[in-house]
């Protein structure tokens, strides 16, 4: 994983075990049916790595600069293969992103988005996709601003809070 993309107050970098209760404490104070389709957690929550996530799927915004001390999470993103397949190997897909509302509009998801892309890029991946909600507008007009189109629509493939929401799959080439 690249060593660390920056910004005047954040960077990026890969995860480390010792994130596990930063991490597993952000994705639960960021749970909202705007874009978790799974039941809100309980604290004490955790823990955020096991055998379906792991440290090397992550990529890290901590505050601060690159090589300071260690400031605050401020949010994650999951990067994986979309499926063990030889055949699926050259796309990577974004399986979770999360930020702080205190780091909201800091351009930290933004800051994510592009160090996955990078990082899918380092990785051989041609391409790259997620799913997001359809009612989900912050998060569609950030992928949409970087370069992410929408290529499907699975209509009201959830029921949340009483509402039927459709899951909207979004991809874009790394070129």
């Amino acid at each position: 994983m690249p060593e660390s993309l920056a910004s005047a107050t954040h960077h990026v970098r890969p995860a480390r075990a010792t994130d596990d209760d930063a991490l597993a404490a952000l994705d639960g104070d960021t749970w909202s049916p705007l874009h978790a389709v799974t039941p809100r957690k309980a604290p004490p929550y955790g823990p955020f790595f096991h055998e379906r996530n792991a440290p090397e799927d992550v990529l890290v915004a901590q505050d601060g600069e690159p090589g300071g001390a260690d400031g605050a999470v401020l949010g994650y993103v999951k990067l994986v293969s979309p499926t063990p397949l030889p055949c699926n190997q050259h796309v990577r897909q974004i399986q979770g992103l999360a930020v702080a509302r205190a780091a909201r509009g800091r351009g930290v998801g933004r800051a994510l988005v592009r160090a996955a892309c990078e990082e899918a890029r380092r990785q051989g991946a041609v391409r790259i996709t997620l799913r997001v909600l359809g009612h989900n507008a912050p998060a569609r007009a950030l992928y949409e601003a970087e370069g992410f189109v929408v290529e499907g629509v699975l209509p009201g493939e959830f029921l949340l809070e009483g509402a039927y929401v459709d899951d909207v799959c979004m991809g874009r080439p790394l070129d």
